[in-house]
């Protein structure tokens, strides 16, 4: 049994050894929190130093739109990886050196919907933290100043380094690839005939066409020509009551032979009024359906074109955090073992790796997309497209502020598919008409006589008895009609007006479904371009702030501090480790926003039904530059034109 005093003394014992592991923790705390390097963190960006694309605001692509003129450079932060620099606590601030934004202005919006100014596009500049500029002082020296030495040196003032503006190098090609530079207004243009579902809409029109002249011919008789020979055995007429004589035989044994022309015709009056009517309203919605095929081949373009520049950014970016992973690599690596354990290294060793494989599979994803966009455009599927402007490009067509209420009448009133379905249900009503008159309205005949089908009307005919064929003369035979014909006693005719009717209930129902899509099309479209449109700045800001954290981590690693005895870094290698991880997401994030904001203002622009050829020939975005449009010898040519009708 414990006795009540023993027990006080053991807890007064007891907090006598603690009270001073606590002091000693406290105070480390507090030197930890001292002895943090002030000044390292670069500014938040501002609006003086951050000057994004602003939504609504057009910025056009041309052909003289210039792409980056910067030469590659590798990133500033790891041209020379700075001496080791002690701070210790109560040093004098560094000081504060800003990372400035990407560049994105844009050009002022276009005054017409729908319609792209020119405009002259900067290249991005991306600065980055400084780095020395003389490579030869990059090694990182282990501290030889014994720790209690070191910390009655007197600490030295961190000399600033000069500030250094670099751009993201373009993406690079390999020694194989077959380079087929490009710009927008070029793939718009091509796309105006090219897509195969532009010929397959030009081959229905085709079509549509020849029904219309076959129906403006219905009146037109047919021209026959050919002959006719009969061979009778047999009693043939009795011309005289039954005696058989030998000037009239009974048993007529006869040879008959007729040959020559016919101009014969029959149709029903009601088809050849009627008939042609509903044929030029069919002919009608297949040439809407031409624009429409045109509408989608644009948008198929546009967005196989900005998949190429985002696959293509990201490569850029991905090679990019590739040079930046393996100077952070180096530079771990030639950190001191006291301060950086091996694990460290490895673990940079391992994201240098995955930021490899990223690289591969973004140049993957660029050939890619590349693929995609030459078999929307039938073009060398072996190219590795190369846009001509740069991959942050924002083109603005339609202003995303726009309201529902004004941009869903537009589509109503602009799309092409409504007015080849409008086209289709005034087909439908003029076949109606036809069938009411077909019940009051004559067919008209015109043919021969004593011939099969009466197909022939002039010509010679011969006669002669058993073998012989010596009688010959000249015959004509011309049959006019005008019948009036009630099928199955009128019953049929109103059946045939009941079946057109319900044509035009289904052709009107195909109507509203379109009308119905066509609406919630445009909700669709600007319910992503708003987002894109929002989203694009965060993105950007991601981006700048993601460089700016992989910066300070990758400076920081140069830069110490002291706990008494004990030398520690001021940044840790895992922290830059992790600011790669969030850099390669926010390249990526950063051209996947920037594509989907270009791609959305292309749908917006198809959803209400402005025409192809406001961009592909009357205001195009630049000017288009001649591009080789061969294909290989194994692959079928592009044609143009409707085939040739003795094919």
């Amino acid at each position: 049994m414990n006795h009540p005093q023993y027990t006080r003394r053991n807890l007064w014992h007891t907090w006598g050894l603690l009270l001073p592991c606590f002091t000693a923790v406290s105070l480390t705390s507090c030197a930890s929190v001292e002895s943090r390097p002030v000044g390292r963190k670069a500014p938040v960006p501002t609006p003086a130093n951050v000057q994004s694309a602003s939504i609504g605001q057009a910025v056009a692509t041309s052909a003289s739109a210039p792409a980056p003129t910067a030469q590659p450079t590798a990133p500033a932060s790891g041209a020379g990886t700075a001496p080791l620099r002690e701070v210790t606590a109560g040093s004098p601030p560094t000081e504060d050196r800003p990372i400035a934004n990407a560049d994105m202005r844009s050009a002022s919006p276009p005054k017409n919907a729908g319609r792209v100014a020119r405009a002259e596009q900067p290249a991005v500049p991306i600065e980055t933290a400084p780095s020395p500029d003389n490579p030869s002082d990059s090694s990182l020296p282990e501290p030889s100043v014994p720790p209690a030495e070191a910390s009655d040196r007197a600490p030295e003032e961190p000399t600033p380094l000069p500030q250094k503006e670099i751009k993201l190098d373009s993406a690079p090609l390999e020694a194989g690839d077959m380079a087929f530079p490009i710009n927008l207004a070029t793939a718009l243009r091509l796309s105006e005939a090219r897509p195969l579902i532009v010929t397959a809409a030009q081959a229905g029109a085709w079509i549509a066409e020849a029904q219309l002249q076959r129906a403006n011919l219905i009146w037109v008789p047919t021209l026959n020509g050919g002959a006719n020979y009969i061979r009778h055995d047999g009693f043939g007429p009795d011309f005289n009551r039954g005696l058989n004589t030998a000037e009239r035989p009974l048993n007529q044994n006869v040879n008959f032979l007729y040959t020559g022309v016919g101009v014969i015709m029959e149709f029903a009056l009601t088809d050849a009024i009627f008939e042609p009517l509903a044929a030029r309203q069919t002919l009608n919605s297949r040439r809407w359906d031409i624009q429409t095929a045109k509408n989608d081949a644009l948008l198929a373009t546009a967005k196989a074109y900005f998949d190429v520049h985002e696959s293509r950014g990201k490569y850029a970016g991905a090679v990019d955090v590739v040079k930046r992973t393996e100077l952070l690599v180096d530079r771990i690596g030639r950190l001191s073992e006291d301060l950086v354990p091996k694990v460290e290294l490895a673990r940079a060793r391992r994201m240098l790796a995955s930021a490899q494989q990223n690289a591969a599979r973004k140049r993957e994803k660029w050939r890619v997309a590349s693929a995609d966009l030459t078999q929307v455009l039938r073009l060398d599927p072996r190219v590795v497209v190369d846009p001509a402007e740069p991959d942050h490009l924002q083109i603005t067509l339609i202003d995303p502020a726009r309201p529902l209420d004004d941009l869903i009448p537009t589509g109503l009133t602009n799309r092409p598919e409504l007015c080849s379905n409008r086209a289709l249900v005034d087909a439908v009503a003029e076949r109606i008409r036809r069938e009411r008159g077909r019940i009051l309205m004559p067919s008209i005949l015109l043919n021969g006589f004593q011939t099969p089908n009466e197909l022939i009307q002039v010509g010679a005919q011969g006669f002669g008895a058993d073998s012989s064929l010596d009688l010959w003369s000249v015959r004509s035979d011309f049959s006019p009609q005008v019948v009036w014909k009630l099928e199955a006693l009128g019953l049929g005719n109103l059946a045939r007006i009941k079946e057109q009717r319900g044509e035009q209930s289904l052709a009107i129902v195909e109507l509203f479904k379109v009308q119905d899509a066509v609406a919630a099309e445009v909700t669709r479209s600007q319910a992503t371009l708003q987002s894109a449109a929002a989203r694009v700045v965060e993105a950007e800001r991601s981006l700048h702030e993601a460089v700016i954290t992989f910066d300070g981590n990758y400076e920081g690693l140069a830069q110490t501090k002291r706990f008494g005895d004990v030398l520690v870094q001021a940044f840790r290698p895992q922290e830059a480790v992790i600011a790669v991880d969030e850099l390669i997401a926010s390249y990526d994030q950063y051209f996947s926003t920037v594509a989907d904001y270009n791609r959305a203002q292309f749908a917006m622009y198809h959803a209400i039904g402005y025409p192809a050829l406001e961009l592909t020939d009357l205001h195009p975005p630049g000017d288009a530059t001649p591009v080789d449009t061969s294909r290989p010898g194994y692959l079928p040519p592009v044609e143009s034109g409707p085939p040739a009708a003795t094919r």
